[in-house]
C-alpha cells in the first residue's frame, strides 16, 4: 500500500477541523452582525456640524496630550515579558496540566485540591505551585502525564511491504513515508519484519523507547497468526514450555485459538521476547508455517480498528500506561 498524504485525516491527531461560516451579505438573514447606522449629523454633533446640546461648549472632549489612560504596551512585548517570567519562576501547575490535555484549569485545580496530583512524587494539595515543564514529573492518580509540548507518541498500523526503518537503500517504503506530517525526529519502538502487519509505536522520547524494548521490563506483544490445521490440543502447552530455536529457547506467555474455518485457523500468541521473526520461527518449528501475521497490541496499547497505513496520536491515558509499564 502506497503512502498517501494524511494531513488532517481521521487517523491523525483526532483533531476536529474548525468550521468557518462564510455566509456574508447584509440585510435580513445574514449571520454577520452589521454596524448600527448613525446619522452623520448626530456623529458630528448636530445639524451643520454644530455641537450637540449638552456638550461642554462644543469643546473637544478628548484628553489632551499627557493626560488620560496611557496606551497599552504592544502584545509582543507583554508576551515576551510573560515568557521571561515563566522561565525564571516556572509555570503554574494547573496551566501545565491543562496544556497537557487533562482538562480545564478549573478542573485541574479541583484535582489538586482533592490530593490527586503528585509533583516529583510529592503530593500537592494547595494552589499556586510553579513548575518547570521541561524537568518536572507530574502524576494524576498515580499516572504520569506528558508535560513537554514537543513530546510525540504515535501508533502506526504498518501495512505489509513496509520496512521498519526510516530509510531503505533499496528504495522500499519505510516508516518515514507515513509520518511526514510530524516535524520531530521519531524513534520506532522495536520492529516488525517486512511482511508482518500491525502496531508499531513511534516516539521522540528516547528513554521510553529504550525501556519498552529492554528485556528487563518484559513488555508483552500480542499477535494474530493465520495457520493451517488441524491443531493438536497441546500446541499451546508446547509453545509456553519453550521451543528450541537456533538462537536459544523461545517461550510464549499465552496461546489461544481465536477462530477456525475448516483447516484454516486464526490463533493468538502473546510473548514478551523481541527476537527477529520469533513468532514465525516458533510456529514453523512446530510444523505450522505462518501465512499472515498481525501485531494487535504492544504493552497496554491496542491496534483496535485503526486502518493500515494510518497513524494516530496516543491519548494521555495511553501515554500514562506506557510510562507506568516501564517505571517512568
Amino acid at each position: 500500500m502506497a503512502p498517501t498524504n494524511r494531513q488532517g485525516s481521521g487517523g491523525n491527531d483526532r483533531g476536529k477541523e474548525r468550521s468557518v461560516n462564510k455566509r456574508g451579505g447584509t440585510g435580513r438573514g445574514s449571520n454577520t452582525p452589521q454596524p448600527r447606522r448613525v446619522a452623520d449629523d448626530n456623529r458630528r454633533g448636530g445639524a451643520g456640524g454644530q455641537p450637540k446640546s449638552g456638550a461642554a461648549g462644543g469643546k473637544d472632549r478628548r484628553p489632551s496630550a499627557g493626560t488620560g489612560r496611557p496606551d497599552r504596551r504592544p502584545t509582543t512585548m507583554r508576551n515576551t515579558e510573560r515568557n521571561e517570567r515563566e522561565k525564571q519562576e516556572g509555570v503554574r501547575l494547573q496551566k501545565v496540566m491543562a496544556d497537557a490535555g487533562i482538562g480545564s484549569r478549573r478542573h485541574c485545580e479541583n484535582l489538586i485540591e482533592a490530593g490527586r496530583v503528585q509533583v516529583n512524587d510529592e503530593r500537592v494539595t494547595e494552589q499556586g505551585m510553579r513548575v518547570d515543564p521541561d524537568t518536572v514529573e507530574i502524576k494524576v492518580d498515580g499516572m504520569r502525564i506528558p508535560t513537554r509540548p514537543a513530546e510525540t507518541y504515535i501508533a502506526f498500523n504498518k501495512p505489509t511491504g513496509v520496512v521498519s526503518t526510516m530509510y531503505d537503500p533499496d528504495g522500499r517504503f519505510t516508516l518515514a513515508d507515513y509520518i511526514t506530517e510530524f516535524e520531530q525526529r521519531l524513534f520506532h519502538v522495536g520492529r516488525l519484519d517486512t511482511e508482518t502487519e500491525g502496531l508499531i509505536l513511534l516516539t521522540n522520547h528516547g528513554e521510553l523507547s529504550n525501556r519498552l524494548t529492554h528485556p528487563r521490563y518484559e513488555v508483552r506483544k500480542t499477535y494474530l497468526a493465520s495457520i493451517q490445521g488441524p491443531i493438536p490440543r497441546d500446541l499451546g502447552k508446547r509453545l509456553k514450555d519453550g521451543v528450541e530455536l537456533e538462537d536459544g529457547v523461545a517461550r510464549a506467555d499465552s496461546f489461544r485459538i481465536v477462530d477456525s474455518v475448516g483447516n484454516n485457523y486464526l490463533v493468538e500468541v502473546v510473548l514478551h521476547e523481541g527476537r527477529k521473526h520469533i513468532v514465525r520461527r516458533m510456529l514453523a518449528e512446530l510444523g505450522f508455517p505462518v501465512e499472515r501475521l498481525v501485531r494487535t497490541q504492544f504493552g497496554p496499547i491496542q491496534l483496535g480498528d485503526q486502518k493500515p497505513g494510518r497513524t494516530r496520536r496516543l491519548s494521555n491515558d495511553e501515554i500514562g500506561l506506557l510510562f507506568r509499564q516501564v517505571d517512568l
